[in-house]
């Protein structure tokens, strides 16, 4: 087709086998479509395009995806809001015929439907971080560091210290959205057989959570999907270069937190004797 339809907070650009989805920036643009920037959807990712009315005079276009074609899409598992969909073109009303055209356009040229085999549509390039209520999580393609705060960590999770996992060690990702109770990302081994029953997630030191301000959507789905990306489709991952050392001021600091809660009680002496030996290996 070759054409532009320019909508609120978006525009596509069509193309004989894609669709090029660019969004806006802005302050009223929705910071999850600033975040992913543009995204290129195949036809063969699609299964149907519909065009329904929408709110205060608009009529509102939307791509259907295969299931399966879009990791950001299960990695949100169905708790986006409608106004949060990345698929959804609103437009004024009185651009109805034009958008009816190009609706119409598209559906002829799909030819592909049912779950998708593999992820069609890319995912948000690492590296990757976002701050959660208890620690801070980064991705850089390869694996995944959880680095706990001093005020909002669990006593369990300090217990276990700072976590990297390997995508080959992984299996997939639970992200429950930040604006819904008890919002977290959970990191699923990929031996769910042989794993433990899940533990709460302030407890479990594979799991990051969420909170007022923290692990918003914007930052932790394109996350969450990136890290799904990579475990769906990474075959031999490549070795992971040893951790740099940590700054003095830094372990200082940590063995002072942790001294604390063996002073509280929280830690014995033996964890904190354990521990207080690691961090020092670590300098």
């Amino acid at each position: 087709m070759g054409d532009v339809l320019a909508g609120f907070h978006a525009v596509w650009e069509f193309d004989s086998d894609s669709v090029l989805i660019r969004y806006e920036r802005g302050i009223r643009t929705p910071k999850l479509f600033q975040a992913l920037g543009e995204r290129r959807v195949p036809l063969a990712a699609l299964e149907g395009v519909s065009l329904a009315e929408g709110r205060r005079g608009t009529v509102v276009l939307r791509l259907q995806p295969r299931a399966g074609a879009d990791p950001l899409l299960e990695a949100a598992a169905g708790q986006l809001p409608e106004g949060l969909d990345p698929y959804r073109l609103v437009l004024p009303a009185e651009r109805e015929t034009l958008a009816e055209y190009y609706a119409d356009e598209l559906k002829s040229a799909l030819t592909r439907s049912g779950p998708a085999d593999r992820y069609l549509i890319g995912a948000p390039e690492a590296p990757l971080r976002f701050k959660a209520y208890d620690g801070k999580a980064s991705f850089d393609g390869t694996s995944v560091r959880f680095r706990w705060s001093w005020t909002g960590a669990s006593s369990a999770k300090w217990k276990a210290g700072d976590q990297r996992f390997a995508v080959a060690d992984l299996g997939g990702v639970e992200w429950r959205s930040p604006e819904a109770f008890e919002g977290y990302l959970r990191l699923l081994p990929n031996d769910p057989a042989g794993a433990a029953d899940p533990v709460p997630p302030d407890q479990d030191a594979a799991t990051v959570v969420f909170g007022l301000g923290y692990g918003p959507v914007h930052e932790s789905l394109p996350f969450a999907a990136a890290v799904l990306a990579a475990v769906r489709t990474t075959g031999a991952v490549p070795a992971i270069p040893a951790a740099p050392r940590r700054d003095p001021a830094d372990i200082a600091e940590r063995i002072r937190h942790l001294g604390e809660l063996h002073q509280a009680g929280l830690v014995t002496d033996e964890e904190f004797s354990a521990k207080k030996a690691e961090l020092l290996a670590e300098l």
